[in-house]
């Protein structure tokens, strides 16, 4: 085996690897006096740059954290890699072939080139593809793109390929250019059976997950044909070359206008991304198949730059002081959640973060074929701050004109409003607030955010039901389709002494620990069977998950486990939720005797429903009261409630 690489060529890959442009692939530089350039570290998080690389010397340092060191010491720092992986790395953009000396074998996992290996597997399989995009086999793949105006041009302008149907198509290839089956397996391309190895992607179109610096590390998989029992979209699993939460589609194709015009722009498909580049947003990137996280904001830092500095005048305005975070999303309930749920992550980094959703519920890809390149740019431009979008969001699921529903409304976005961690920001979203509200009384309104920050810091949560007074005709599902829970600054549990939040609790608890056993009563379950906002942000993210029968496929796909279940809702989550997600799912339950169980889940879950059917059976009782008996509605919700009352014992005697 061979030993450590030569002296001389690691001298070598030193002198030949501008460090300006290794470190400019993950970081916004900019001239800073003669032969210094600076940015944002990479290291750690900063507002003010105080990275600065200075490429006559080969070297970088951060005044700020004291990380300092030359061009290879960059690439195993950023990239997590070992020394010789990162001069192989190196040596592979410069164009060096590297010698080993005899001896002195490396420690295992730490062999020579393995991530060389696996990063030219992947080279090898993205060029099968994109050959195979032109066999016979592919006119499903190639209709796909023309349906969506994709022509050939583009296709190979993003890479995008074809795996044919095959078992080991893939696989034959990869072994005829001598890769190993561990090194198959490590890479992802292939996965293990109990008959051997078998291509991952079959008779699906692919598209290339490249990082930063532009080499193949992954692939997104789109279904085509009926046959297929697997997800609507395959990625790559988590390999030593792709972490989900540290890649996102297109970024090497857009960083240097995103780092050209400070701001970028998150999609949600690899297709709306070809579509925003082919409109001329050449700074649209995606996430691959999981949500948008703290890493993907510490990568987009890096690239667009950050001022640090916000304000509600640029805000309101829409003009921009530092780097634009742009998230586009689908205009249907479901990405208007996703556009809420980014809220929660919005003030993990200082860049201006806003919204753009198209009304008409078309995403960026049918909007291009549409109405055209010009509707994809004008749907960028018309961007809104994301803090409004939340608040105005909020406010549309109340009946503003009358009293009841703006007291409502001031209720539910006072917390929206006391969460913005910018106290320069907070007064200017409590004026706009007011003006929203249409409450002239601005010092009400103060009040009511300034109260509401109390829960932030660890009371205990208000036992008032946030949504009093929210309009009720939101759809004949309960209003669950229009439904907008916004996730919560800092979750804040109820006090567990509250019987009703000890039984929503518990609901919760059984449903990420025992889906198996939950009944399916517990997916038609709205929001408004959580009085809890921290519970309702659980229960959120376990619909947005998939709900219960997700959870059963999964633990029946993973032998029992529902380690992947748990993954899912915590994926679903965001941030502030995610560790109440964890206690919920390690939580002990007083039933521990496995013969009980199964009853103990039901019952829990038919607690909920019925405390549900209580509540709707006194709104109905208090509407009764205030009406006259000769009113057109009377019948109407006298019937609705007699058949709620019905549905109830019926559930009492089931139990």
């Amino acid at each position: 085996m061979a030993g450590r690489i030569r002296r001389e060529d690691v001298e070598a890959v030193r002198e030949r690897a501008r460090i300006e442009e290794i470190v400019g692939a993950h970081v916004s530089l900019k001239p800073a006096g003669v032969g210094s350039m600076k940015g944002l570290c990479p290291f750690h998080d900063e507002r003010s740059p105080s990275f600065h690389v200075r490429p006559q010397v080969g070297r970088y340092h951060c005044f700020g954290c004291g990380e300092g060191g030359d061009v290879i010491a960059f690439v195993m720092k950023v990239d997590g890699l070992a020394f010789a992986e990162a001069v192989e790395y190196l040596a592979g953009r410069v164009g060096i072939q590297l010698r080993y000396e005899e001896g002195g074998a490396p420690r295992p996992g730490e062999e020579p080139g393995r991530r060389r290996r696996l990063l030219d597997a992947h080279r090898v399989a993205e060029e099968f593809y994109r050959e195979q995009l032109t066999s016979p086999g592919a006119a499903a793949g190639r209709a796909f793109l023309a349906e969506r105006g994709f022509d050939r041009s583009a296709a190979e302008q993003f890479g995008v390929g074809f795996a044919p149907q095959g078992w080991d198509g893939l696989l034959r290839h990869l072994r005829g250019r001598n890769f190993t089956e561990a090194e198959l397996v490590a890479s992802g391309l292939v996965s293990q059976g109990q008959r051997g190895i078998y291509d991952r992607f079959r008779g699906r179109l692919v598209w290339p997950i490249r990082e930063v610096t532009g080499e193949t590390v992954g692939f997104g998989a789109r279904r085509l044909f009926d046959e297929d029992q697997g997800p609507k979209y395959l990625n790559t699993p988590e390999t030593p070359l792709y972490r989900k939460s540290q890649v996102l589609y297109g970024i090497d194709l857009a960083k240097r206008d995103m780092q050209r015009e400070k701001r970028v722009v998150v999609v949600e498909g690899y297709t709306d991304v070809m579509a925003m580049h082919l409109s001329g947003v050449g700074s649209a990137v995606a996430t691959c198949g999981t949500a948008f996280g703290s890493d993907h904001a510490r990568i987009v830092r890096r690239l667009v730059g950050d001022s640090g500095s916000t304000g509600g005048v640029q805000l309101a305005s829409g003009a921009s002081v530092g780097g634009e975070i742009i998230f586009t999303f689908d205009g249907d309930a479901a990405g208007q959640k996703a556009a809420l749920r980014a809220f929660g992550e919005d003030q993990s980094f200082s860049a201006q973060t806003f919204v753009a959703v198209e009304r008409s519920g078309m995403d960026p890809c049918e909007l291009r074929q549409a109405k055209g390149p010009d509707a994809v740019r004008a749907l960028v431009s018309g961007r809104q701050p994301l803090f409004e979008f939340v608040i105005r969001s909020t406010l549309a699921t109340y009946d503003l004109h009358t009293a009841e529903g703006r007291v409502a409304a001031l209720r539910a976005a006072a917390p929206i409003v006391a969460g913005i961690r910018d106290a320069a920001l907070r007064p200017e979203y409590t004026r706009l607030l007011a003006g929203w509200l249409g409450i002239d009384d601005q010092d009400a309104v103060r009040r009511a955010v300034g109260g509401a920050r109390g829960p932030a810091r660890g009371a205990p949560e208000r036992r008032d039901d946030a949504r009093g007074g929210r309009r009720q005709d939101q759809g004949t599902d309960g209003g669950r389709a229009d439904a907008v829970t916004v996730p919560v600054a800092r979750m804040a549990v109820p006090d567990r002494r509250d019987p009703v939040a000890r039984i929503e609790r518990t609901a919760l608890e059984v449903v990420l620990q025992h889906p198996d056993l939950v009944p399916g009563e517990f997916d038609d379950l709205g929001p408004e069977a959580f009085s809890a906002l921290a519970y309702r942000a659980v229960h959120e993210a376990v619909r947005a998950a998939g709900g219960r029968r997700a959870a059963q496929a999964l633990l029946q796909a993973s032998g029992g486990s529902s380690t992947g279940w748990v993954d899912a809702v915590v994926e679903q989550a965001a941030e502030p939720v995610r560790a109440l997600v964890t206690e919920l799912a390690v939580a002990p339950l007083p039933e521990d005797r496995p013969e009980s169980m199964p009853g103990y889940v039901r019952g829990i879950v038919a607690s909920l429903v019925e405390i549900g059917f209580t509540r709707t059976i006194a709104d109905l009782r208090g509407r009764l009261q205030r009406m006259d008996p000769t009113d057109a509605d009377y019948r109407s919700v006298y019937t609705t409630l007699i058949e709620t009352e019905n549905r109830r014992m019926a559930l009492r005697s089931g139990v």
